[in-house]
């Protein structure tokens, strides 16, 4: 269907990884070829998510094309998959894969599989023309939300979802939340998440006159700028004992160490950020039994989440801010990551 598919085609590349670390633009980068179970999505959209960051300075081992936030359509499909799935436009997330047989992905929790294939990492991720993505994993986009939009739901939106999911059940209906970062790609979308759909009272941390005017545009009811005020003061003044919950979302070392001391007694804290995997978080144990807080980590959610968040956004509830670039931006764009310069999503358009 459509104009065959080339073999070479245009990626965004990450060479040597590591403190001097490029990405470049390769218009003569394979196109892989769908195997069992697999598909071929011709992309017209990706997000860039600051973890990628992780991949341009080494913290971690990740393909050369990275990107987990694609949109696009089916072109090609491998053994043991229906030929219907051809023409439909799909989101490729983070969760490239899973086994299928663990205690996790029996309950409905893939995302927390003991043996997961990540997009970017095990498999190239979504910054080309084509990718390839497992079809049993991949996400069907509705016809009401442009690509862009639905770019940044895949991971961004998912894993705040996940996060914010944590809370439900440990923190009152109109607790405080401090989400850090809540300016950024994850975190101005967790706003709104925390605030329009779980009525949480969100206190939003970030720095600068554009992140304060998104975050509260999204739904936070109070915002601190970490550059200029006293934060811990800030929120034992608004909140009186501490906040129920802090979702760090920040990848700041400092976003860690400050968190403990911005909660109450019996609160949760949300591990979403990813700094350098040699940083471990700056708990002491006295500190953790006495406040008999609560840590736990947040790694994307569930499909059942996916789905909630794409009707969500399909009803207008939630609204990612999104500013579109082209494709040969993308090593600019890195840059502006790396140096904490992005407001809400950038979304690449994927040369066509």
């Amino acid at each position: 269907m459509g104009s065959p598919v080339p073999s070479l085609q245009t990626a965004a590349v990450i060479e040597h990884p590591g403190p001097n670390g490029i990405v470049r633009i390769d218009d003569a980068h394979p196109v892989e070829t769908p195997g069992k179970d697999q598909v071929l999505v011709k992309l017209a959209y990706s997000g860039i998510c600051a973890s990628e960051v992780r991949a341009l300075l080494g913290w971690a081992n990740y393909k050369p094309v990275v990107g987990h936030e694609g949109v696009g359509i089916v072109v090609k499909i491998g053994e043991n998959v229906s030929e219907s799935v051809l023409g439909q436009r799909v989101g490729v997330k983070w969760l490239h894969s899973a086994c299928g047989l663990c205690s996790e992905c029996q309950r409905g929790s893939s995302n927390h599989c003991i043996k997961p294939a990540f997009t970017g990492v095990h498999a190239q991720g979504t910054l080309q023309q084509y990718v390839i993505a497992d079809s049993r994993y991949l996400t069907v986009i509705p016809d009401g939300i442009p690509g862009e939009v639905a770019s940044p739901l895949l991971c961004a939106g998912l894993t705040m979802m996940g996060g914010i999911a944590k809370l439900d059940e440990h923190i009152p209906k109109d607790g405080w939340v401090v989400i850090s970062g809540s300016g950024g790609g994850l975190g101005h979308i967790g706003v709104q998440i925390a605030s329009r759909l779980r009525k949480f009272r969100v206190i939003a941390v970030d720095s600068g006159l554009s992140k304060r005017e998104l975050s509260l545009q999204c739904g936070a009811h109070e915002f601190i700028d970490f550059a200029t005020e006293d934060v811990e003061q800030r929120v034992k003044e608004i909140t009186g004992e501490g906040a129920h919950a802090c979702l760090i979302v920040s990848g700041s070392e400092a976003a860690f160490e400050l968190a403990p001391k911005l909660v109450r007694n019996n609160a949760l804290l949300a591990v979403i950020g990813l700094p350098a995997a040699t940083f471990n978080f700056p708990l002491a144990a006295s500190v953790f039994a006495a406040k008999a807080l609560t840590v736990t980590g947040v790694m994307v959610g569930t499909e059942q989440m996916m789905e909630e968040l794409l009707q969500q956004t399909a009803a207008g509830v939630i609204r990612p801010m999104v500013k579109v670039e082209e494709f040969s931006k993308v090593p600019d764009i890195f840059d502006k990551l790396k140096n904490n310069q992005v407001t809400g999503r950038i979304v690449v358009r994927i040369p066509q």
